[in-house]
């Protein structure tokens, strides 16, 4: 390390972001640019270089943390970005989206606040793109060998990545109009901006991937037929099947699946529509679920002006230090966290500051009412205990004009045939069934990510890629493969 005093001299300094009321007038991110560089290089002088880096068996990639931390230190970016990319395809994407566990397993982490590894990332791999140091690298030959990827989120990107590097030609099959999956429709613009991927999406093309976007296996493609034509498939079409609210008054007009609200407010974005169907403007905004989802529309919701959101957990409000008997270092802890989208909420005032932000904690929905149109005019809820048994006395209602559903998914969506058309196994929990090689129960096919692991983290799907990328390769070479194999996939993440 280049500051052996540096963990004690230091403290912890994060990406500011900008002012709350600047950044709900636009879609840009919510950091202030330029801000990051003059700060990282003291941040990565805060790792301790430990002899047992805990933040390794913390990351599902298995970054080399405490090394490309000493380089940023040195300021020698081009080895830092060697190093990091050596086990992440997409850093530029981890940097800004993933919820950092290697920060929880950070050693400094037992007792004073983390090094800020994500954005120490996140510097390295914007200044090797503004430095061209991530050229294309097309394969020296290729191997003869072709490979269909079902899907375009940052699983199929980076499995799709790695088996054209290794020589094999690669086509990429992906059911909307533009490659990138939930980071392209998914992941609002002001968490990370579209350009971020179109540059990687444009590496890609240039080392010999091919993309057939606005092509759903299953339906526009046979998919027995497809699995005739490839040496091998990989199926990557992420947990698109979404979990449902079964309360009365469900069929209300105005109760959507998050999935169906954030994807129009990106096409907006994308200059597709000038407003979204489902524009929130003026409206009375209700969020049924805490998680990261649930905070993507509402952040969406107070860029388009909703005139009230609030977001119900049905977890109780965590603390703001580590509980140290039921989630000791390294373990992911649940804290209480303000994101960018829960400031932004108190600029909109639907959250008095007394709240502290939009969310109600320990709260379950009980029923909707609506109008005599049919339209959802409240959302009555209850209160709940930590066996989420309702409290009595606790019942009251919110005033909601479009209710969003931000449960989470089960599995891939079967209605577009892809999974019958092949004949693939099931798990109980609605994801596909494989064995420790990423093998389906179909010879020639390979499942990862969210489809076949259920829902997860982006890390954990670009890890997957990069694992069944080498399955494949594996496969088609007879036994052996120069690509990296480091996820086991019936490892499963911490809680986060």
């Amino acid at each position: 390390m280049a500051d052996p005093k540096g963990f004690l001299t230091t403290p912890r300094e994060e990406w500011p972001r900008r002012a709350a009321g600047e950044r709900v007038r636009d879609w840009d991110e919510v950091y202030v640019p330029g801000a990051l560089l003059p700060i990282v290089g003291r941040q990565a002088d805060r790792c301790m270089d430990c002899g047992v880096p805990f933040c390794h068996e913390a990351c599902p990639l298995g970054n080399l943390i405490p090394e490309w931390n000493d380089l940023v230190s040195r300021s020698d970016w081009r080895a830092a970005n060697e190093r990091l990319h050596a086990t992440n395809n997409f850093p530029e994407f981890t940097g800004r989206l993933c919820p950092a566990p290697c920060e929880a397993g950070c050693v400094l982490a037992i007792n004073q606040p983390a090094v800020t590894i994500k954005n120490v990332e996140c510097a390295i791999a914007d200044v090797a793109w503004e430095e061209g140091l991530v050229p294309p690298r097309p394969p020296e030959r290729l191997s003869g060998r072709t490979v269909a990827v079902i899907g375009s989120g940052p699983t199929g990107l980076a499995a799709a990545q790695q088996l054209t590097r290794a020589g094999h030609t690669v086509a990429v099959y992906e059911r909307d109009d533009r490659v990138g999956g939930l980071l392209r429709y998914g992941i609002p613009e002001f968490k990370m901006e579209k350009r971020h991927l179109e540059r990687r999406i444009g590496q890609m093309r240039a080392e010999g991937t091919r993309f057939r976007t606005s092509t759903a296996v299953g339906q526009d493609v046979d998919a027995a037929g497809l699995r005739a034509r490839y040496d091998a498939v990989v199926i990557a079409t992420g947990a698109t099947a979404w979990r449902e609210l079964p309360v009365p008054g469900r069929e209300l007009a105005g109760i959507h699946q998050a999935m169906e609200y954030l994807p129009l407010a990106n096409r907006v974005c994308e200059g597709d529509l000038e407003c979204s169907p489902l524009c929130a403007a003026g409206r009375h905004v209700v969020i049924v679920g805490g998680g990261d989802t649930g905070a993507d529309c509402l952040g969406t919701a107070v860029r388009e002006r909703a005139a009230s959101v609030k977001q119900l957990d049905i977890y109780a409000q965590p603390g703001a230090e580590r509980d140290e008997e039921a989630e000791p270092w390294p373990t992911y802890p649940r804290l209480y966290r303000l994101s960018a989208a829960h400031e932004e909420a108190r600029e909109l005032g639907s959250a008095p500051a007394a709240d502290a932000d939009a969310r109600l904690f320990a709260a379950s929905t009980l029923r909707f009412t609506g109008d005599a149109r049919g339209h959802v005019r409240a959302l009555h809820l209850v209160g709940v205990d930590a066996g989420r048994r309702p409290l009595p006395g606790t019942e009251r209602s919110l005033p909601a004009d479009l209710v969003l559903l931000a449960l989470g998914f089960s599995g891939p969506d079967r209605r577009d045939g892809l999974v019958d058309g092949l004949g693939l196994e099931m798990e109980r929990r609605g994801t596909i069934a494989r064995d420790r090689g990423f093998a389906t129960s179909v010879p020639g096919v390979f499942a990862a990510g969210d489809a076949a692991r259920g829902q997860s983290l982006v890390v954990w799907a670009i890890a997957e890629g990069r694992a069944v990328a080498a399955a494949v390769d594996r496969h088609l070479s007879g036994g052996t493969t120069r690509l990296p194999a480091p996820v086991d996939p019936y490892d499963r993440p911490m809680t986060v």
